[in-house]
């Protein structure tokens, strides 16, 4: 499905979020706070718009982008003609690095994607080095917006007439609105962060509340495993 819709996949990305998807990607460079010159990966990285996001706040980064779907990747590549990401195909939960590889860990809806999710935090805060930060960009389930009835119908209907236009793929959208409906709430998922092993799991809600960013913080060698409060 995703290769399906790589070639429009930004565009569409722009059109149902009426652009506000920049602002949250910079949101979550922000609160990766990876050190100059430092080590990022963006899993489920889609096209690389993280990735990208995080080179334009610092150059000298070293942004890897992982994938699953090889047209994803083949257009996140030809959209990176001067070859700054490291591209690499793999499975979000079987991830190919060793242990505290990365300075920070960040990802863009790909938690509703996978099979299991606690499976797929537990290989972020495997790979990411004591002390980095693990940061989740998520679309948010109506329960959590003012206006439930008026996301649903959204989700239902809006979405899917959009993805269509734009791509020409109503089936694919209509799915990825059903993932968001069925998701967590921000408050599951941080618990299940701290589950993986992450303390300070805060969590800011975006645009009405449509978007979660939750953040989490590898314990340092010889800390707490565990700990920390929610907070949005």
């Amino acid at each position: 499905m995703f290769d399906r819709l790589a070639r429009r996949y930004r565009l569409a990305n722009r059109a149902i979020t009426c652009g506000r998807d920049r602002a949250w990607r910079r949101a979550v460079i922000r609160a990766a706070a990876v050190r100059p010159g430092g080590r990022l990966l963006d899993v489920g990285a889609g096209t690389g718009d993280l990735a990208q996001a995080a080179l334009a706040r610092d150059p000298r980064l070293l942004a890897v982008a992982l994938d699953f779907a090889g047209g994803m990747l083949a257009a996140g590549r030809r959209a990176d003609p001067r070859r700054r990401i490291l591209w690499c195909r793999g499975d979000a939960r079987r991830l190919p690095f060793p242990d505290g590889a990365f300075d920070a860990v960040v990802s863009g809806y790909l938690l509703r994607n996978v099979p299991d999710t606690a499976e797929a935090l537990r290989e972020q805060v495997r790979v990411v080095q004591p002390g980095g930060r693990v940061v989740c960009l998520e679309t948010t389930p109506p329960v959590v917006h003012r206006a439930p009835r008026l996301t649903r119908f959204y989700l239902r209907f809006v979405l899917p007439a959009l993805g269509w236009l734009v791509t020409g793929d109503r089936r694919a959208y209509a799915y990825l609105g059903g993932t968001t409906e069925a998701f967590l709430a921000p408050e599951e998922l941080a618990a299940q962060m701290r589950s993986a092993g992450l303390n300070s799991v805060t969590w800011s809600l975006g645009t009405f509340g449509v978007v979660a960013i939750h953040t989490g913080l590898r314990p340092a060698e010889g800390g707490p495993e565990m700990g920390g409060q929610d907070g949005r």
